[in-house]
């Protein structure tokens, strides 16, 4: 299993410097962000606001395997798309009461931000999507209280599917996790060990890093998805959006976080400030 990379004391103020990279991003954006708006406009705001702060966007061309390079600045997912969102995958203007996905990755000074925050256009939907919403930053900052050294990734785990969907007999919002899913460390590169699940394993082998510990000094990028109906996703080969197989709403929160010996210490702090509607 391979060990996440550990910051040095010196390198902190960078990581931390190149996550409020991200917050500026997001502040600045909903600022200016309203209904008729259309994704490729988001993009293109999103592209010079980070020039504009010195940075450049870690998500632009990145690779996996058997699919495209992404073509956008930004993951920029509506409604019932959960993640990935291209700028030109939705191509009518927004409407009120859409929900936007907005995951904004930056490299500042050879460190990477990363981190996303979900607003509804105009009011929200539904009263529904309002208790979702909130169902998904509580299960954020519940989970990352549980970021601690000497305790496993499964604490995390835990406390993200308690809160979400109910655990032990204790019962959550009512909703469900996106399965196959979740966060991961991160550092001077966008993906580095753990991956980090936001539900329960099975069985020890379904995620061996769970019953890893955390350590001082680890950066990691969670992210509870959060959607209606189901936990299963829709996906068409070789493209990026990745849907709720029913169709129902979804929700997407991230935070970059460090692991510190005295317990996590969010990177990202300030996005929990931003207002769930927008424009």
């Amino acid at each position: 299993m391979a060990r996440p990379h550990r910051l040095a004391p010196a390198d902190v103020d960078a990581a931390y410097t190149a996550a409020q990279m991200v917050v500026e991003t997001h502040r600045r954006l909903v600022d200016w962000l309203r209904v008729g708006r259309s994704l490729a406009q988001v993009d293109e705001f999103v592209g010079l606001t980070l020039r504009d702060l010195g940075c450049r966007s870690c998500f632009l061309g990145y690779k996996v395997p058997r699919t495209p390079a992404f073509p956008s600045h930004a993951c920029l997912s509506v409604n019932h798309c959960v993640v990935h969102g291209t700028a030109t995958y939705y191509p009518r203007p927004l409407e009120r009461g859409d929900l936007l996905k907005v995951d904004i990755g930056v490299w500042h000074r050879g460190w990477i931000g990363d981190a996303a925050w979900t607003y509804a256009l105009g009011d929200y939907p539904s009263d529904q999507a309002r208790q979702l919403m909130a169902c998904g930053k509580s299960a954020l900052a519940r989970g990352v209280t549980r970021l601690r050294p000497g305790r496993p990734y499964l604490d995390w785990a835990r406390e993200v599917q308690g809160c979400v969907e109910g655990l032990d007999g204790v019962p959550g919002c009512g909703f469900h996790l996106i399965r196959g899913l979740g966060g991961h460390g991160y550092g001077r590169r966008l993906h580095e060990p753990p991956f980090i699940s936001n539900v329960v394993p099975k069985y020890p082998a379904e995620w061996p890093e769970g019953l890893q510990f955390c350590e001082a000094g680890t950066l990691v990028a969670v992210e509870p998805m959060v959607a209606v109906g189901t936990g299963k996703i829709a996906q068409k080969p070789r493209e990026w959006p990745i849907f709720t197989a029913d169709g129902s709403l979804a929700v997407h929160y991230e935070h970059d976080v460090l692991i510190t010996e005295h317990g996590p210490r969010v990177l990202t702090e300030g996005l929990d400030q931003l207002p769930d509607v927008v424009g």
